[in-house]
């Protein structure tokens, strides 16, 4: 070889070692239920990952983004193709909390994180093995269920009526709620399930009329939230209905109209910005994802797109960390992402702050959460 071929091979040495960083892609995989009976919740989160960031550092982002058509057999399928055809690094979704229970042994057995913008807490307690690589966007259930509880025990409810999807959502607020509601001296006198794509729970609601609770609890998600409570209504319940954050969507005053006035939830700020102070560190966060969905798609967005959102964010926060220690696309460098994620601090995000840690993939605390009425057709802070 010549000193002159030699030089030239340097060159190109030098020239793949420093750009090699800059060309790095990181691959996110992003899977929603936009179609099918979850499209409620998930048609928002589908809109919101044009506003994920595209690069961080510098490093470039791709998105797979997938519809899993609310099956969870096809959620399984298409995290499935994401991890061996594409290789991503972290997992955002999917939409359902079904769904999301289905993928978690397949998403640590590949080390892949998964970012869970999901109801139900299970994703995440009790905290084991496989659950480690699950790290969930949303408002545990607790912190939900403590604001009412709070709130009935104020209103004097003393009995109470519960109807749950019968689902990993609703059995993890059955159990919530029950060793909440006891520990409050509140009865729960009928308790009820039924299914996301049932059409008619008459007779759950006959039951729990039958029972003449001093208010009812529905913990649905989405759609689903709104035939409970309107057949009580219809049947001629008259004390008061609580949902859960799961009815935080504009849909649920639409479809609801007048019968579900006067419903209280405890969920998001982003339902009533106007009304939350702005030293609050949340509002401009929130106000500014608003703002940047409402740009692109002509409507305001379902609290589940700002779940999506804040996974993006929580990424901002871990990425750099994770690749001072491994290049995007091998299994170091989604350890290292898995092991950023948890060591989250403080990072202020559309509905609260994340504090994560090796017992709290959740990382909410009571600034995740206000109490909300419906009122005139519209959210309403409770004061």
């Amino acid at each position: 070889m010549t000193l002159k071929s030699s030089k030239f091979l340097v060159t190109i040495a030098i020239l793949v070692t420093t750009a090699g960083p800059s060309l790095a892609q990181v691959k996110i995989g992003v899977i929603s239920s936009s179609t099918g009976p979850t499209a409620l919740v998930g048609i928002s989160q589908k809109n919101t990952v044009p506003l994920l960031p595209t690069k961080i550092g510098n490093l470039s982002v791709e998105y797979f983004f997938r519809d899993d058509s609310s099956d969870s057999t096809n959620t399984v399928t298409e995290v499935k193709k994401l991890i061996s055809e594409q290789n991503i690094d972290a997992l955002i979704g999917p939409s359902g909390s079904p769904n999301a229970m289905g993928v978690i042994q397949f998403i640590a057995e590949a080390g892949v994180p998964m970012l869970a913008p999901v109801g139900t807490a299970a994703v995440v307690l009790p905290m084991t093995e496989q659950k480690k690589w699950v790290f969930k966007t949303t408002q545990n259930d607790d912190i939900i269920a403590r604001a009412l509880v709070e709130h009935m025990v104020k209103a004097k409810v003393r009995t109470l009526g519960f109807i749950a999807l019968n689902d990993p959502y609703g059995e993890n607020w059955g159990k919530v709620f029950a060793d909440l509601a006891a520990k409050n001296d509140i009865k729960i006198v009928a308790s009820e399930r039924f299914l996301r794509t049932d059409t008619s729970v008459t007779a759950q609601g006959l039951k729990i009329l039958a029972m003449n609770p001093d208010a009812v609890l529905v913990a649905a998600a989405g759609g689903p939230t709104v035939l409970p409570h309107v057949t009580l209504v219809d049947l001629g319940y008259k004390g008061q209905i609580y949902q859960t954050h799961g009815a935080a969507l504009p849909d649920f005053l639409k479809l609801g109209g007048k019968k579900v006035e006067g419903a209280i939830l405890a969920a998001s700020l982003m339902l009533v910005l106007p009304e939350i102070a702005d030293s609050n560190p949340s509002k401009k966060m929130a106000t500014d994802y608003i703002a940047a969905y409402e740009k692109i798609n002509g409507s305001k967005p379902a609290t589940f797109g700002a779940n999506v959102f804040d996974a993006g964010l929580l990424l901002q926060k871990a990425v750099p960390i994770a690749a001072q220690k491994a290049r995007p696309g091998t299994a170091e460098f989604r350890a290292g992402l898995r092991d950023a994620l948890e060591q989250t601090k403080e990072l202020v995000a559309t509905q609260g702050v994340y504090n994560m840690s090796p017992a709290d993939h959740s990382g909410f605390d009571d600034r995740g959460r206000v109490l909300i009425v419906v009122k005139n057709g519209a959210w309403k802070l409770l004061k």
